[in-house]
């Protein structure tokens, strides 16, 4: 439940053995993104009460997907599947994040009226 560790954890070690700062911050983006997933559904099924957080993520996972392979098509002409899985993962990382703070807020508020 809390991502912000694994992001701390593989920033320190990558940034200590490879000295890149950015590449530190890439590196642990993309580690965390999984763990955001995973808490951010489980955060959705707490507070919504349902089971169906994770399915929700990755059907807009699906969707943003489909949306920016179709604009690579029509811009290029041809879909680099590099650049689509990368530019959806990082707009996961930022999208997941924004609803783990708001969805543990949201349950942290919930916690607190109800004790």
């Amino acid at each position: 439940m809390l991502p912000v560790l694994p992001f701390m954890l593989v920033y320190v070690i990558h940034r200590s053995i490879k000295h890149d700062k950015k590449a530190a911050i890439m590196i642990a983006m993309d580690v965390t993104t999984l763990f955001l997933i995973l808490s951010v559904s489980a955060l959705f099924n707490n507070v919504s009460g349902s089971n169906f957080g994770f399915y929700l993520i990755l059907l807009v996972l699906l969707i943003s997907g489909g949306l920016i392979g179709g604009a690579q098509n029509r811009m290029k002409g041809k879909v680099d599947v590099k650049r689509l899985l990368r530019a959806v993962w990082r707009l996961a990382f930022a999208g997941t994040g924004l609803a783990y703070i708001l969805l543990f807020l949201i349950s942290f508020i919930t916690y607190i009226s109800a004790a």
